[in-house]
């Protein structure tokens, strides 16, 4: 019995490695991962720039002469017309002037008359040469003298009107009007910084102004020279968005109307400013927006997602399946990243198998099992990194 043990223990010591050994040479099946195919497509970029509202027309109230305001005709924040009566200043002071004024004229009115009156008796006494030529020319000065007078006189009383008419304050034009500076009572008009009385905004169409970089503005200028080799680009033809401070994307288009001729040279920036329609009057000056631009439209570009891509120390690579079915480390260019997506610059080429999941399962030359997935189409291309 003992000796049939022996046996079998050693009859195991020979077939156990050999078991070993098949089981080493055995290969592992190549590792399964997801892989997207690249393909062309127009990719529009655009950039976001912060903007503030103003009104088409925002025109403030000012009173153009001293003195107490008394009356207050208008409600805060209604809407106004052009013409309406909004304030009313005391007037006495005013009104005194002007029948001052009145007075002189017609104290000059009188002296003319009796310029006059010695003038027609002079020149016939002349003429037969009763009185001196000198006498002539003394009535003739003195009349013209009182023609001057009545001249002066009527223009003093015309600038006093002017005067008085300033104690009426009235709506440069239709729109809103906002809270008022002043109340009943107080001292308005002085020199030399007026009290602001009031604002009255027009805003059935609104201007948006923003800034952009130097280096954005040239950017743009070179995309849209690209685009319109042949002259001045159609502002028409640029249509802008705006989007609000809750994130909704206001439902009117809007276009620019007026480009800054410099670049400030203390904070490298130029003035853009757009107008949008505001028929409903949701917009309001003063709020903030940002400012959606069409800056580029990239022909035939290539987008692959963000997870395919690594990089380390600012370079970019990607893991790309040959006909092989081998996975090949490749280094590539990157532009803006777009929902998610890079944008591929150099490196890649349509139609290739670009790993998307699975990794960490690979090294550069391993044999990998690719299944491909689809990716949605990007349509709208918002760059993250300006």
């Amino acid at each position: 019995m003992r000796k049939k043990t022996l046996c079998f223990l050693f009859c195991l010591s020979l077939v156990l490695p050999a078991c070993q050994k098949g089981e080493k040479t055995a290969k592992a099946p190549p590792p399964k991962v997801q892989v997207v195919v690249t393909k062309t497509q127009d990719v529009p970029l655009y950039q976001e720039f912060v903007g503030q509202i103003y009104g088409m027309k925002d025109i403030t109230i000012r009173a153009r002469v001293e003195g107490f305001l008394e009356s207050i005709h208008f409600k805060e924040g209604s809407h106004v017309k052009k013409g309406d009566l909004l304030y009313t200043l005391e007037s006495q002071p005013f009104e005194a002037d002007v029948a001052a004024k009145m007075s002189r004229v017609a104290e000059a009115k009188t002296m003319l008359a009796k310029a006059e009156s010695d003038l027609g008796r002079i020149r016939p006494l002349a003429a037969e040469k009763a009185v001196s030529q000198s006498d002539l020319d003394g009535a003739v000065a003195q009349y013209e003298a009182a023609i001057a007078s009545v001249e002066a006189a009527k223009a003093n009383l015309r600038a006093a009107k002017i005067q008085l008419s300033y104690t009426k304050i009235y709506s440069p034009i239709s729109g809103i009007i906002g809270k008022t500076q002043a109340k009943v009572g107080d001292f308005v008009g002085r020199s030399p910084n007026p009290v602001i009385l009031n604002t009255v905004s027009r805003i059935d169409t609104i201007l948006v102004q923003f800034f952009i970089t130097e280096k954005q503005y040239l950017h743009i200028a070179r995309s849209v020279n690209a685009a319109n080799p042949s002259g001045q680009p159609d502002r028409e033809k640029l249509p802008l968005e705006l989007i609000l401070a809750d994130d909704s994307v206001y439902k009117h288009h809007g276009k620019v109307n007026f480009v800054n001729r410099e670049v400030d040279p203390t904070t490298g920036a130029m003035l853009i400013q757009a107008s949008f329609p505001n028929p409903d009057e949701i917009l309001r000056p003063g709020q903030f927006a940002k400012v959606k631009a069409l800056v580029k439209v990239v022909k035939n570009g290539i987008l692959i997602p963000q997870r395919c891509v690594t990089e380390l120390q600012g370079r970019y690579s990607v893991y790309v399946v040959d006909k092989d079915n081998k996975a090949q480390n490749r280094e590539i260019q990157v532009g803006p990243t777009v929902k998610g997506f890079w944008l591929i610059t150099k490196g890649l080429k349509p139609g290739e198998k670009v790993i998307y999941e699975g990794l960490q399962k690979v090294k550069d030359g391993s044999l990998v099992n690719p299944i491909v997935k689809e990716v949605k189409e990007v349509k709208s291309a918002d760059p993250e990194n300006k």
